[in-house]
């Protein structure tokens, strides 16, 4: 894609697009189903909803898949005891959805595993639910956390990382 072109799609989104995507309430409930997800298990799942690219991705032609790696490093998200945090990436310029996992949870879901999240994912943002979008994968990849890191009875996940959805 040009460049101009480009840089013009990323500065028409903003944080408050992003917002009005979601719909009221939606980053509250949104931070809640992951609080609830992590009651049963180690994992650690963020959700982070970014409105365009800054200005220094685009200039050098950067991905989405890159922007969502950089935001993995940026929130920590590798930070966890058990290496099994999970990043649930949406960019909204570019309509791009990618899902970045620790290697503790990486080398038990294969690449169409996450690639079949971010389908259903896609699905229902095609149909403009994307709240509905976002809680399904994040039902998902509770899922496995709980399959795979699931707690012990009586044991507290000690919520290594922030709940709520972030907004750029």
């Amino acid at each position: 894609m040009n460049w101009l072109l480009r840089l013009l799609k990323h500065r028409r989104f903003d944080e408050a697009d992003a917002k009005r995507v979601l719909g009221d309430g939606a980053l509250a409930r949104i931070e809640a189903r992951v609080a609830a997800s992590e009651q049963h298990h180690s994992g650690e799942i963020r959700v982070c909803i970014e409105a365009g690219l800054p200005l220094s991705y685009l200039k050098r032609g950067a991905s989405a898949r890159e922007r969502a790696v950089a935001m993995f490093g940026k929130l920590r998200v590798w930070d966890t005891e058990h290496n099994n945090g999970v990043l649930i990436y949406l960019l909204l310029a570019e309509h791009a959805i990618e899902i970045v996992a620790d290697r503790g949870i990486d080398r038990h879901a294969d690449a169409a595993h996450w690639q079949r999240i971010m389908q259903t994912m896609s699905a229902a943002f095609q149909s403009g639910q994307f709240e509905a979008g976002l809680n399904q994968a994040v039902d998902a990849v509770d899922a496995l956390l709980a399959q795979h890191f699931a707690l012990a009875p009586g044991e507290a996940n000690p919520n290594e990382l922030p709940n709520a959805p972030v907004l750029r």
